[in-house]
């Protein structure tokens, strides 16, 4: 099994005019979301308090407040921060993929990666977030919702340059490359099992473009 890695919350990101630039954050917050991904990696948000994470990061329960407002505000943070990260690299990579279909393996196999190499990011993702209203307000759903457009971009232009069928609706492509992911990652994340991007991506890959693709006379 891949070993979880720590999310890095050193640095925050801010857009401004369609850029990316980083700022650092003042130590306590670094200090208090550190702790809170540690704990994540031990325990249930919901076993976590934030007296617990206080001590943890060596700063006063007040800080947590006054950086997150709450515990649950920060659980938003941590996401939103990771993905962030996330995203830059993802449009990175892409750019030296030719090809819809080659774009898409790339993203299955990112998506898949993510999920085995960080625990806590896909425990927070599938069992905590989603089960509240909020996420649905959040700067973390936005981002979501953008890394899902791109993923609708890359099908159109398969669409339009012949590699995808025209006859299967975008939005429902998207859905059955979402869902699938999602579904071949979701026991190995609540049970700690293995999850093998490789194995995965290649089975999905298989299964996903035999579908899509055009029908060769």
């Amino acid at each position: 099994m891949a070993r979880t890695k720590t999310v890095s919350v050193e640095q925050g990101k801010s857009s401004s005019e369609g850029s990316t630039r980083e700022r650092p954050f003042p130590p306590g917050r670094i200090k208090i979301a550190n702790a809170f991904i540690a704990l994540l990696e031990q325990k249930e948000f919901s076993a976590i308090t934030t007296a617990e994470i206080a001590k943890k990061a060596g700063v006063t329960e007040a800080l947590i407040y006054k950086y997150f407002e709450d515990k649950r505000g920060l659980l938003h943070q941590v996401l939103k921060e990771y993905l962030e990260q996330y995203l830059v690299q993802f449009e990175r990579d892409l750019k030296g993929i030719k090809g819809a279909l080659n774009k898409i393996r790339k993203l299955i196999w990112g998506h898949i990666s993510v999920y085995s190499a960080n625990r806590v990011f896909a425990k927070i993702l599938f069992l905590e977030v989603r089960n509240h209203l909020d996420y649905y307000s959040s700067d973390t759903y936005q981002l979501i919702r953008a890394y899902s457009k791109i993923l609708l971009e890359i099908i159109d232009e398969g669409v339009s340059n012949g590699e995808i069928r025209s006859d299967v609706p975008p939005k429902l492509i998207r859905q059955v490359i979402f869902g699938s992911i999602e579904h071949v990652c979701l026991t190995g994340v609540i049970f700690k099992g293995e999850i093998s991007p490789d194995d995965l991506t290649e089975d999905l890959c298989k299964f996903i473009f035999r579908g899509i693709e055009p029908v060769r006379e």
